[in-house]
């Protein structure tokens, strides 16, 4: 099974350069066009439930806007024969 993960972006640092929108692999971003930051960007935002939380988005972003989240694979516990 694919590791799923998320992002966070922090509006008041993206500025919709489209940097990460451009980036993603997985091509589940896109800049948010009915909705404006304080500073009056559209910013980014997850399209799809399809992220695996590669961070290649945080890496390109100039405004370290968006954090990065992975879920951890819960590991079966070993019974000791």
């Amino acid at each position: 099974m694919p590791v799923r993960g998320w992002i966070t972006v922090n509006e008041l640092y993206c500025k919709g350069c489209d940097l990460c929108v451009n980036a993603c692999p997985q091509e589940v971003l896109a800049l948010d066009m009915e909705h404006l930051t304080p500073k009056g960007y559209h910013p980014a935002h997850l399209i799809s439930q399809e992220c695996t939380g590669c961070a290649v988005c945080a890496l390109v972003c100039p405004e370290a806007a968006i954090t990065v989240y992975r879920e951890t694979p819960v590991r079966a516990a070993r019974v000791a024969a």
